[in-house]
């Protein structure tokens, strides 16, 4: 799943130097966005946020359910970022253009690479009740690796790491100990914590990282802020532990990583470096050149929206 919206917003990217300054406690309330029309799948979105654009290289969050949907996202492109599929509920068939298909199911990682270029479809699947329940994030790809070649993995088994009431399952980076096998290209962490009721937990973290909680289920205490699910809890850096407490089951994805310092511009599912670049990739796509085409999927891909009248701005974290 991506950016559908048909008038994007142009995302200037870095919140303030606070990123740099010590813990905080954020609350970044997001915004509901429909995917492909007023009868489609609804999200919420909180980042990139009005208060925070990023979280590390995390750059795009994305809650969805759960609810009785129907995904159905046609092809589109993609350039620049990495793409991150997790589901708590329900299963989505992923194509691209690589000609990779898959099938993604609770607990399992599907990881795109986008690189240079890449286009992809998603799909929900028939089987089950029709409940989706998950998250979708994009991680911005640094200047050294952003054309890399691109890819396509899927991870049906991810490290845990346990506590009493508690398991953390990694999705991206190093948690508490354990580390996932998908491939990351700037130091950053995902995990999604399931706490049993009343699980009382406090986990060694990186005080080089910021991190941000979202809650997925259930209500849970994080740093001492209740949290129930909507809003993104940016906490800063400089923290070396962060406690959690879980009156209920819960679950909630943990995300962080180090500050991102390139400037950056976002545009629907493109990130670049100038106004040009992202000229470029929309002419590209437009013209059905570069991304390729997505095998299996019936359907015309999706069109790119009209360009701002005014600039993309590259903007960094310090404004």
């Amino acid at each position: 799943m991506s950016n559908l919206e048909q008038e994007p917003r142009e995302t200037t990217w870095g919140g303030s130097a606070e990123a740099l300054d010590g813990p905080v406690r954020e609350p970044l309330i997001g915004r509901e966005v429909v995917l492909g029309g007023p009868r489609a799948m609804k999200v919420t979105r909180t980042l990139p946020n009005r208060d925070r654009r990023m979280v590390g290289a995390w750059c795009f969050v994305d809650h969805y359910g759960p609810e009785r949907a129907v995904m159905r996202v046609p092809p589109h492109p993609h350039t620049g970022l990495q793409t991150v599929s997790w589901l708590l509920r329900g299963e989505v068939l992923h194509r691209d253009s690589l000609g990779s298909e898959q099938l993604i199911t609770p607990g399992r990682l599907n990881l795109m690479t986008a690189g240079r270029a890449i286009s992809h479809a998603e799909e929900s699947g028939e089987a089950g009740d029709g409940v989706l329940h998950g998250v979708q994030l994009w991680v911005a790809l640094p200047e050294k690796h952003r054309y890399a070649d691109p890819a396509f993995d899927h991870h049906p088994d991810l490290p845990v790491a346990t506590r009493p009431g508690v398991a953390a399952t990694v999705i991206m980076g190093e948690f508490d100990g354990v580390t996932s096998p998908a491939r990351t290209y700037t130091p950053l962490v995902g995990a999604e914590l399931a706490f049993e009721d009343g699980a009382q937990v406090t986990f060694p973290v990186r005080p080089g990282f910021e991190y941000a909680v979202l809650a997925l289920s259930g209500g849970v205490e994080a740093d001492g802020v209740t949290l129930d699910p909507g809003p993104l809890l940016y906490l800063g850096s400089g923290r070396t532990q962060l406690s959690f407490h879980a009156p209920t089951p819960a679950r909630v994805l943990l995300i962080g990583g180090e500050p991102f310092e390139e400037e950056l511009v976002m545009w629907w599912n493109f990130v670049g470096r100038t106004h040009e670049e992202i000229e470029r990739f929309r002419k590209e796509w437009s013209h059905g050149r570069e991304f390729g085409t997505v095998p299996g999927f019936a359907g015309a891909p999706l069109p790119a929206p009209a360009l701002p009248t005014t600039r993309l701005k590259p903007r960094g974290r310090h404004r």
